[in-house]
């Protein structure tokens, strides 16, 4: 089984707050990893403090694309954890990247990549806006991680394919109005930039929930 916590999002669960971005934290058997920081490090760490999480105790950090709303949180969380090792698209500034060099240790993804065990990156995605996302593996088949889904769902899930039965996708997923591929799922999860939500619960109500900020999903 692997958690999957929504620490940051535009819309939250009672006794958290609401912005504009998105973040994950991703507990396993083997190791904690976050995936994406918001824009607020501020507000994320209250967030972790809230459901009890150290942010010295994340070994991996995963940024999905150089959007602030989804890495402007990162001087706070390098501040509180001298030790990640963070995941960007090799796209990312040169700038960007060689800060992050002075304070953690920083891995460029080109291609699919394990990142944990059965944690993979999709590899960087997309033309105008390079981006990369998470597949997730449990017993029962996989699940997908967006941050913006800028590349577009089809790209994302044949890329994630790679990796076995894709059976649920969680996180932003931006402006796509192609929801054919969704028909597959058993979860969707949507939140943060997904501009057709209602279209989506409209289409799958039994397997459409909206993410916020504090809430707790088991995957299987």
């Amino acid at each position: 089984m692997l958690r999957l916590t929504v620490l940051y999002d535009n819309e939250a669960c009672p006794g958290f707050t609401g912005s504009w971005g998105f973040s994950a934290l991703l507990e396993t058997d083997r190791e904690t990893l976050l995936f994406d920081t918001g824009w607020d490090g501020t507000l994320l760490l209250k967030h972790m403090e809230k459901i009890g999480i150290d942010p010295a105790c994340i070994s991996k950090l995963v940024l999905s694309h150089q959007h602030w709303d989804h890495i402007g949180g990162l001087p706070e969380l390098l501040c509180a954890n001298s030790r990640l090792t963070v995941y960007v698209p090799s796209s990312f500034s040169e700038n960007l990247k060689k800060e992050i060099r002075k304070r953690a240790d920083l891995v460029e993804i080109k291609e699919t990549t394990e990142i944990s065990e059965g944690i993979w990156s999709t590899g960087e995605l997309g033309d105008k806006i390079k981006e990369q996302s998470l597949v997730l593996s449990t017993e029962s088949g996989s699940y997908v991680l967006t941050g913006c889904a800028h590349p577009g769902i089809e790209a994302i899930l044949d890329a994630a394919l790679s990796c076995g039965k894709i059976k649920g996708i969680l996180g932003g997923l931006h402006d796509s109005e192609n929801f054919e591929r969704l028909k597959e799922m058993e979860l969707i999860a949507a939140g943060h930039c997904t501009v057709h939500k209602e279209k989506i619960r409209n289409a799958f109500p039994s397997k459409y929930t909206d993410t916020r900020a504090g809430m707790l999903f088991e995957l299987h």
